[in-house]
């Protein structure tokens, strides 16, 4: 439990200090840089600071949830899905320097308040904790297959590190339903929704 504490700690201070790394190819590292009118990047960094803080709140959800899953199994699949979520927030956030902009400045408060509601699903039992995986990738695919089509026209690195992210969200939600995942009921759904609106008007603005 030590180790873990301090594991999650550590990755804690890399999420909100930008010192997220990815072990994988850039997505969009052989894409040109379009020539992006002024409204049409801060529209882009915008979107991509909702994507960062998106993973800045899986990072939480998942630590809090791996910290206290019942089954090693299960806590290896939600490790392994936080590893491969920091790649995301290593992305996001090189993309957002590209982009002449910055993170969300409330990102703090988003850590903290999804590393609560990781700890709530976990406590529920790891099948509830598998299901509020699979709602909250659901949740995310549908997201990013918005900003798809809400991104400029010409920018195709932002876009190519958002497929690369979908994919990948579509695969954690597909494992954690095979593990035994339980459905959430519609309500916990719904608010998962409403909490999601909300965090995508602050971090788009703020």
């Amino acid at each position: 439990m030590i180790d873990h504490l301090i594991l999650g700690f550590d990755r804690a201070l890399r999420t909100l200090s930008g010192g997220a790394v990815s072990t994988r190819p850039h997505p969009a590292r052989s894409l040109p840089e379009a020539q992006l009118t002024p409204d049409e990047r801060r529209h882009a960094a915008g979107l991509m600071r909702v994507n960062h803080t998106g993973e800045v709140c899986a990072q939480a959800l998942y630590q809090a949830q791996a910290l206290i899953a019942r089954d090693a199994a299960t806590r290896d699949r939600l490790v392994q899905a936080a590893r491969e979520e920091e790649e995301h927030l290593a992305w996001t956030q090189q993309r957002l320097s590209e982009l002449d902009d910055r993170p969300s400045l409330v990102n703090a408060l988003w850590y903290a308040g999804s590393f609560a509601t990781g700890l709530l699903a976990g406590v529920a039992g790891d099948r509830v904790s598998l299901g509020f995986v699979v709602e909250t990738e659901r949740q995310v695919e549908a997201h990013l297959t918005t900003h798809m089509d809400r991104l400029p026209a010409g920018d195709r690195k932002s876009r190519a590190i958002v497929s690369a992210m979908r994919d990948d969200e579509v695969r954690h939600g597909m494992a954690a339903r095979d593990a035994g995942a339980t459905e959430l009921p519609w309500f916990a759904r719904a608010l998962m929704r409403s909490a999601a609106r909300v965090m995508t008007f602050a971090a788009y603005r703020l």
